[in-house]
């Protein structure tokens, strides 16, 4: 099994409740959120609902290590580090990110660790339209460009 890399690009004003539910159970209630979720079932249903809000694509080891070493949190004042890795039993960030690769353990089970990255609007822009399905040039829905996006706003 593999994992996904969910960003909710455009918000939630004027979102309708279903989709607005959907966003609080991915933790991606606010603006250019990102988190990391299993591929099963359940969440490519929720990733289809929200679809015109999401862009998500297949995960990377090394963009997760990079995610969790650059924008994880324990608390907003506390970043995440190696020390609190051991706490829950892995060697290193990169052992954590590819057990959420894996589907190990979900980043919503991890005690010690926010289950959702801040990040900042990409730097040069969204070279693409923020209100289109990337299968209509867009951004939005399963896009395979966005870790170069992904990259840009950590």
């Amino acid at each position: 099994m593999t994992a996904y890399i969910v960003i909710n690009i455009r918000g939630t004003v004027n979102v309708p409740h279903g989709v607005k539910k959907t966003l609080k159970l991915l933790n991606l209630e606010t603006r250019y959120r990102a988190t990391v979720i299993p591929d099963n079932k359940i969440n490519q249903g929720m990733l289809l609902k929200a679809k015109e809000y999401l862009a998500w694509t297949k995960a990377d080891s090394k963009i997760i290590a990079q995610l969790l070493k650059n924008k994880g949190e324990k608390s907003k004042t506390i970043k995440y580090s190696d020390d609190l890795v051991k706490q829950i039993g892995f060697n290193d960030i990169d052992d954590l990110a590819q057990a959420l690769i894996d589907n190990r353990i979900s980043i919503s089970k991890i005690s010690n660790l926010k289950p959702s990255f801040r990040l900042s609007p990409p730097r040069g822009g969204f070279k693409k339209s923020t209100r289109r399905m990337y299968s209509q040039g867009g951004t939005l829905g399963y896009n395979p460009d966005l870790l170069n996006i992904l990259s840009n706003m950590m």
